[in-house]
Formats: C-alpha cells, structure tokens, sequence
C-alpha cells in the first residue's frame, strides 16, 4: 500500500467521504493499515523522549498493538450486550463504525504527533510533563474520534434508537480495557532513569489498583 494511497484513505475516513480502495481491498484491511501506519508515527514520537531510538522503536510497535488489542478484547462482550438487544443483526455495520473510529483516533494522534515533539525537544518537558502532555495529545485526539464515530452511527441510531444506549456501553467498556492495556505495554515514554525496555518488570498488575494508591497517597498527604 502507497503512501498516497493510504493519505487518501485517512482523508476520506475523517470527512466522512467514500473510501478509495484500489480493486480487491477491503475496507477492513484499509483502516487496519491506517490504524498500523499512523498509529507507530505517532507512538514512534512518544517514544522520543529522551532521544532514546530504542524506546521510540518499542514504543512505534507498542501504540497500534494497544489500540488494536484494545478494540479485540472489547468486542466479543459488546457483542453479546448488542444480542441481549436485539440488534444482532446490525452487528456487521456495527464493527465497521468501531473500525472507523479506531483509524481515525490514529490518524489524529499522528496530526499531534508534532505537537508532542515540539513539547519534547523546545519546550525541554521533564519526563512527568511528558506524560502530561502524552495524555493531552490522546485525550484530543479522543474527541476527534468520537466526531467520526458518531457520524458512522448516525444511521444506526436513526434506524434503531437502542444504538444510543449501545454507543455510551461501548465506551465505558472500551476506556475500562484501554486503560488497563496501556498499562501493561508500558513504558510508552521511558523514564530517563530507568534502562530501555518492551515491557516494564511489573507489567502484569492492576492499573486501577496503582491508581487508587496514587489517589490513596495524596489524600493522606503520605
């Protein structure tokens, strides 16, 4: 897939338009090279903190596979809340509006990616700003997705109201597995002080319980 083939795609993906697909593709292989392609630019510019090549490689890898394992792992539940409504049958349009969305975060995340640069190497962010700023970038870039999300279930909803409800299911279950997933791929932006690594040592705990201790800590003033 060509460069100018694939800006196309993001193109049309944001503003709604008809996506161009060359003959034999599919849209399903259209927004996962869209999610691959724009999401490691954008992991690759997280990772440059530090002006560590290494961990701006992990982390390139790292950003599409935690989107992409993600929108897996809260599949399967959402579809079986979808059946327990009735709308099993719209499922199919369902996943495509999801897919949609999940190339169009990644598309965004890329348009910001040299916002999280110039933070990184003119403004001199520490590596907790850093981390500030990251989830800044992805908390826009959030909102962005959302636009083209609910534009691609305009038509559901319209059909069928109970596509509402199944929207606000979907992004409780999505940012509740999205959360715990980044944690355990992290480090995403590495820690100066702390050799390069894929995975963190403790990758395999509870973010939210990390959380709460976080949260514990300051209320007690510890």
């Amino acid at each position: 897939m060509t460069t100018p083939h694939l800006l196309h795609r993001a193109d049309a993906l944001l503003r709604g338009l008809p996506e161009p697909s060359p003959p034999g593709a599919t849209a399903w292989r259209s927004r996962l090279a869209i999610l691959a392609a724009f999401g490691a630019l954008y992991g690759a510019t997280m990772g440059s903190f530090g002006e560590r090549p290494l961990q701006a490689a992990f982390s390139a890898l790292k950003l599409p596979l935690m989107l992409g394992a993600t929108f897996a792992i809260s599949l399967p539940p959402f579809f079986v809340v979808n059946t327990l409504f009735g709308l099993r049958d719209d499922f199919r349009r369902v996943v495509g509006a999801l897919a949609a969305a999940q190339a169009g975060l990644a598309v965004i995340l890329a348009s910001l990616a040299p916002l999280t640069a110039f933070g990184y190497h003119a403004c001199g962010l520490g590596h907790r700003p850093a981390i500030l700023l990251n989830g800044l970038m992805f908390a826009l870039a959030s909102l962005g997705a959302q636009v083209v999300l609910r534009r691609s279930y305009r038509g559901l909803i319209a059909a069928r109201p109970a596509h509402r409800a199944m929207l606000r299911a979907w992004l409780g279950v999505y940012v509740f597995v999205g959360i715990q997933m980044g944690w355990v791929l992290r480090p995403f932006v590495g820690s100066p002080g702390l050799p390069t690594r894929f995975f963190r040592e403790d990758s395999w705990t509870n973010a939210y319980v990390v959380v709460w201790e976080i949260v514990a800590s300051v209320l007690s003033g510890s």
